[in-house]
């Protein structure tokens, strides 16, 4: 795969085998930054069996003779870092293929030896040759230290024959590769079965490594930044009196998503002290643009087991009942239609005309009657039909037939009168061209 996750054209990236005679490098004439004359540096696109795509590169220059190779991932950087743990005890193991990108480390425990990240060009070789780049490289100045800090050359001389000793596996050592790129490898001659000498883990990446790489950090987040996925999942608690004997009580909190309409905020309350409960529901979204208005013709007893969200801005009609329930009435509920008529049957059962000395038979009777009805309509001995009009458009009856249509329900939008704006307060807000009302100065 490419950097950018797509496929290579057929034959861009060719495995790494020394019996394909097609795979030839790519030649390009380069500035030899020794001589500053024209070298020629050859590129080769390969893909690592087991591993993957990967750009070796290699400058020589036959003016001076200076020469130069690396290795580069031809992907993106992995998710997680890489480390290679790899124990040695024989001297096949030396052969074995690795890919050091430069943001590597290789350690040898037992010799504390280290070569650091960034300290040399990513390399395709093996880990004798990795070795070997290690010795050229203290070999270097030795000539110089030798004139000038004899003490200091004899140790890293001493070093050195310990480092080709290496080489020998007269005794057995651990080779490590760390890399928190992802993208360094050490190769399993076993492959695909397991390597026991092999041990590979991956972990994330420290903020000083994503620096290094030049990934932008992510800023560690307090408890504060919760997901609304977490928000959805949690119930929030807090202290609150009972609206009946105002007594200290609880009321829990929490976000609800209801289908094929809006997230809303159901609150509930419960009273130790004297038993009460409550509950009530606050839409999570701002009053809509259009009124809605929602008529359900209520012919089966399987009705009453819609789910309903009745807004504090909505007003409840039953034509043949010639009832209407006015905003503000009981509250904001998400219930069923059944628990909704139930807690109109609790309203009128608690209305104070129908007791006491100011009650008369007539008006006691005519109560008594549409309670009467209101038990018929829950038993599906009467079909009615039921309104939802709610001015703010935050009111729901459940669509059993959704994602179709309802035949039994009629949903309609439209225009806020004046009057039902002043009621929702809308027509004192001002949200365009405010600021020109604001005091010099500000």
């Amino acid at each position: 795969m490419s950097a950018l996750g797509d496929p290579e054209p057929a034959g861009l990236f060719r495995p790494l085998s020394a019996e394909d005679e097609e795979q030839q490098p790519d030649e390009i004439e380069s500035l030899c930054m020794a001589c500053l004359r024209h070298g020629v540096t050859r590129l080769l696109l390969t893909r690592i069996p087991f591993f993957r795509e990967i750009v070796v590169s290699s400058f020589t220059c036959n003016s001076c003779g200076w020469s130069n190779s690396e290795v580069q991932s031809a992907g993106r950087i992995q998710d997680q870092g890489v480390c290679y743990t790899l124990a040695i005890s024989k001297k096949q193991d030396m052969n074995r293929e690795v890919v050091k990108t430069d943001c590597a480390t290789a350690r040898v425990p037992e010799l504390d030896f280290e070569i650091p990240a960034l300290s040399q060009k990513g390399a395709l070789t093996t880990i004798e040759g990795l070795i070997d780049r290690a010795i050229v490289g203290l070999e270097q100045d030795q000539p110089v230290r030798r004139e000038t800090d004899a003490g200091l050359a004899g140790k890293i001389d001493e070093f050195i024959m310990k480092l080709k000793r290496l080489k020998e596996v007269d005794e057995a050592f651990t080779f490590v590769l760390d890399d928190p790129s992802g993208n360094s490898f050490v190769e399993n001659p076993h492959a695909p079965q397991r390597d026991e000498a092999l041990v590979v883990s991956h972990y994330k990446r420290t903020a000083q490594q994503a620096a290094m790489l030049g990934i932008e950090v992510e800023e560690p987040t307090d408890n504060r930044d919760e997901t609304a996925d977490e928000l959805r999942n949690e119930v929030l608690h807090f202290s609150t009196n009972c609206p009946e004997c105002n007594s200290p009580a609880d009321t829990n909190m929490k976000l609800v998503q209801i289908p094929h309409f809006k997230e809303v905020v159901i609150m509930a309350t419960i009273c130790d002290a004297c038993g009460h409960r409550t509950n009530e529901v606050k839409s999570g979204g701002a009053i809509e643009p259009l009124g809605t208005k929602i008529t359900l013709h209520v012919t089966d007893p399987s009705d009453m087991t819609r789910d309903i969200l009745k807004s504090e801005t909505c007003r409840v009609e039953i034509p043949e009942l010639e009832f209407e329930l006015g905003m503000g009435a009981l509250g904001g509920k998400f219930t069923t239609l059944e628990g909704l008529l139930k807690d109109i049957q609790s309203l009128v059962a608690k209305n104070p005309f129908t007791l006491g000395d100011s009650s008369t038979p007539d008006r006691t009777g005519k109560l008594h009657a549409f309670d009467k009805k209101l038990q018929q309509i829950v038993d599906g001995e009467l079909r009615v039909h039921f309104i939802l009009d709610d001015p703010a458009g935050n009111s729901y009856l459940q669509n059993v037939y959704a994602p179709d249509e309802d035949p039994e329900m009629h949903v309609e939008r439209y225009e806020r009168l004046f009057e039902q704006n002043e009621e929702l307060g809308l027509n004192d807000m001002k949200t365009e061209g405010y600021e020109a009302d604001l005091p010099s100065g500000r």
